[in-house]
């Protein structure tokens, strides 16, 4: 089991950390590529607060705040941070005489760490009442009218629904049923080796909601993280970008949600995935 994070006291690292996402690789991905990388990352909002994109070297970055706390945490009563508390969304100031709380690793104890992470209704929206939708188009985060792809004139009727993932009893990690692909993801964090406390300080975020740290080179860790992405309609299944086009006429959903990546070895996929 890897030793705890050299921490010397309680503070906002217990809750969240900022780190620094790569979306693309400049040289290798296109401008498409890396619009959909950028839409698709930008929208996984639910335990993530993420910046604007900007360049540095040849990879497009963002700043990000993952909202999971340290898996050492615990509330005054004792034991890990309650499911409302570990999806943060309480990021109000705290004052002397609040929840306490301690490190199970070190044991310091204190005010219970703030948070920065904002209510629900408070996030950044993606979808408009006007019909406009959030995407990054052209290298740039923008509100775009997005108008639905028109239906072939001798298309046959649909009897079913075409969405395979209607009912399907996927999971992710938490035990949550249904859109698991929507609901998790895979992030690269740039993080040099000699970063130690930030790697240790990673790596014992409370799984499930983030795990499977791997480092995978000199700069680069990767990770999961269960972050439910913000176009999931009402229903927590259809998407709304779905059949819907950029002004250039390609879709408006990132490609990696519909193109099918060829699993690894040791790759299983989720829990019912229906298209395994």
């Amino acid at each position: 089991m890897p030793a705890p994070p050299p921490c010397t006291r309680l503070g906002r690292h217990c809750r969240e950390l900022a780190l620094t996402l790569r979306i693309a690789d400049l040289k290798d991905d296109g401008q498409t590529l890396q619009d959909a990388a950028a839409t698709w990352l930008l929208a996984h909002t639910e335990r993530m607060t993420l910046g604007r994109p900007y360049v540095r070297g040849r990879d497009l970055l963002v700043d990000a705040t993952v909202h999971v706390p340290c898996k050492y945490l615990e509330a005054e009563e004792g034991g890990p941070l309650s499911g409302r508390q570990e999806a943060a969304g309480d990021g109000r100031g705290r004052r002397d005489g609040s929840p306490q709380a301690s490190c199970a690793a070190h044991g310091f104890r204190g005010p219970m760490p703030l948070g920065t992470q904002r209510a629900p209704e408070n996030r950044p929206v993606v979808r408009r009442n006007n019909g406009k939708f959030a995407v990054v188009y052209r290298g740039r985060q923008r509100l775009l009218d997005l108008p639905l792809k028109r239906a072939a004139q001798r298309a046959l009727p649909v009897l079913h629904n075409n969405n395979p993932c209607v009912g399907a009893p996927c999971r992710t990690a938490d035990n949550k049923q249904g859109a698991a692909c929507c609901r998790d993801l895979t992030i690269d964090v740039v993080l040099p080796k000699s970063d130690r406390r930030a790697e240790a300080l990673l790596r014992a975020r409370r799984s499930p909601y983030l795990c499977k740290v791997t480092r995978e080179g000199p700069d680069k860790v990767e990770c999961e993280i269960i972050s439910a992405c913000a176009y999931l309609e009402d229903n927590g299944i259809s998407c709304a970008l779905h059949d819907r086009l950029l002004p250039n006429g390609r879709l408006a959903k990132p490609s990696i949600c519909y193109e099918w990546p060829d699993l690894g070895p040791d790759d299983t996929g989720h829990t019912g995935c229906r298209l395994l």
